[in-house]
């Protein structure tokens, strides 16, 4: 059986993340297009233009939740797509790994500065 990768002795590699890694984007797409909509009704509907309306459509509490939920789910997102780009096409594993800590130190970074500016409004 030399050089027959078939039954047991087969090399299987990767992460396995397959079936959950597109459930989770298709729910995260799903979140962030309610918040999406929500917030083109929200623009549309709104009475006053430029910073007092932005400011009066966040204003609500349901609506600050809504938003930090569609900005978990982003990062989410965007940490599953990265990833994956990351793991396909970083060839070494040091180079992988340190692009893979940057990634989320970033999308952390961005989270805790959007929650910020989110809290002021």
């Amino acid at each position: 059986m030399s050089g027959n990768n078939i039954g047991q002795r087969r090399l299987v590699v990767g992460a396995h993340y397959g079936m959950r890694d597109w459930l989770s984007q298709r729910i995260t797409a799903l979140v962030l297009s309610t918040f999406t909509l929500v917030l083109l009704i929200g623009g549309l509907t709104s009475s006053e233009s430029g910073y007092a309306g932005w400011a009066g459509l966040f204003a609500p509490i349901w609506m600050k939740v809504l938003t930090i939920l569609a900005l978990i789910a982003f990062m989410y997102h965007a940490w599953v797509g990265v990833r994956d780009i990351w793991m396909d096409y970083v060839g070494h594993v040091g180079v992988r790994l340190g692009l893979q800590v940057f990634t989320i130190l970033w999308l952390l970074g961005c989270g805790i500065w959007a929650i910020e500016i989110l809290w002021r409004v």
